[in-house]
């Protein structure tokens, strides 16, 4: 038995009217989308095709199919991908246990079906003119992909992680992703009356078969800018003060920079700034960043690397509080001249208040004996007096080596 459920040219509602709008009703369920990002959600609304988004973890790209589910207000089916999954739990399989119990319930029925048989073949025969009674929408039970194509409302279908299943499934998806319909061989092809938007993830634990990736609009996502990341964290209300909101940024971006297991995603930012608004943070506290690292580290590795970054940041903001301040005990600024407030050593003969040129400066330390007994080793009590050489003396060494350099 071969069924078609719809048409290909089915309808298909168009959700967005400009990338403008995409970015407006996004930012009205809480997701923060750049341009790029809702231009192509605007493409993947006026094309019909599936959208691909690859990028490390945490950056947004399941969100974006949640947010996508809650801006246009359709129902959200999430397929789950790990390793070793197979095709049943990706798009339908039969319910053996209910066709089992039919069986049951049916049995005085089915030997009235076979009662006429002579021999085995004929009863064989018999009972396969009605096997489609057994293998029919009754008992075919929808997984994810399937459930997609015949749902009676258009839904968004997030296929989340795809890099971590086989490539089997990958060759399973392409008929889905190409024409929006699922082939049943017992029932024939359900196609998708709905066009159902598509967000597929990868963290790019492996690379995806060109042919998967030919089928879907592409984009990568990275991490934001401090200012984005910074907006995000305002967007979640998450009662953070603006200072402490911004130290944290800054934190989390530098720990992303020191090859981390796990770096910290915007998803770990903003459990971060909870953590924080919950324990009261009123200003940048490294001891509490300290006590919360856990927050963002998820590897042994990881925290230690994290605990020397909070470190770092520790004393430059003491360093740069300092210099703001002008502390008297600062040895100097960046390039080595005296810092505000740190006196020079005096120089004889030269008057501190006076700002002489760095020429008369180094002349005026620049005097012979100024160094007091004992400053290269000697045992005298005064000044080490110059010793006087005479022409002669002068002439003999020249002439020994010049001599020898002829050699």
């Amino acid at each position: 038995m071969f069924s078609r459920v719809s048409s290909r040219n089915g309808h298909r509602p168009h959700s967005f009217s400009s990338v403008g709008e995409v970015t407006s009703l996004l930012s009205d369920v809480g997701y923060l989308a750049d341009r790029p990002l809702a231009t192509t959600v605007y493409l993947q609304d006026q094309l019909g095709k599936p959208l691909l988004l690859e990028g490390p973890a945490g950056v947004g790209k399941t969100e974006l199919a949640k947010a996508l589910a809650a801006a246009t207000g359709r129902r959200l089916l999430r397929l789950q991908c790990y390793e070793g999954q197979d095709e049943t739990k990706a798009l339908y399989e039969w319910d053996y246990g209910k066709q089992m119990l039919y069986t049951q319930i049916l049995r005085e029925k089915i030997g009235q079906v076979v009662a006429d048989a002579d021999d085995l073949p004929s009863a064989v025969e018999a009972i396969g003119r009605h096997d489609n009674v057994f293998f029919s929408e009754r008992f075919l039970a929808e997984r994810p992909l399937l459930r997609a194509v015949r749902s009676p409302e258009p839904v968004v279908l997030l296929i989340d992680e795809v890099d971590r299943a086989d490539e089997a499934l990958e060759a399973v998806l392409l008929e889905l992703l190409a024409e929006y319909q699922v082939s049943v061989p017992e029932l024939g092809t359900f196609t998708a009356e709905h066009v159902p938007y598509v967000v597929l993830t990868s963290n790019n634990t492996r690379d995806l078969s060109a042919a998967l990736k030919r089928r879907c609009l592409h984009l990568s996502l990275d991490y934001p800018s401090a200012e984005r990341e910074l907006d995000i964290i305002r967007s979640k209300s998450t009662g953070l003060p603006e200072a402490v909101a911004t130290h944290l940024v800054d934190v989390v971006r530098e720990l992303r920079q020191q090859g981390m297991r796990k770096p910290p995603g915007i998803s770990e930012a903003l459990d971060w700034a909870r953590t924080l608004a919950v324990l009261g943070a009123s200003e940048p506290d490294t001891e509490l960043l300290t006590d919360t690292i856990s927050v963002v580290a998820k590897y042994d590795r990881d925290v230690e690397r994290a605990m020397r970054v909070l470190r770092d940041s520790s004393e430059r903001r003491d360093s740069s509080e300092l210099q703001e301040q002008g502390d008297p005990g600062r040895i100097g600024n960046d390039r080595g001249a005296p810092g505000e407030g740190e006196r020079r050593a005096p120089v004889p003969g030269v008057d501190p208040d006076d700002e002489p040129a760095g020429a008369a400066l180094r002349a005026a330390r620049d005097t012979p004996g100024r160094h007091g007994a004992g400053y290269y080793g000697e045992s005298t009590d005064g000044p080490a007096p110059r010793r006087p050489v005479s022409s002669s003396q002068g002439e003999r060494s020249f002439a020994a080596n010049h001599g020898r350099g002829k050699r």
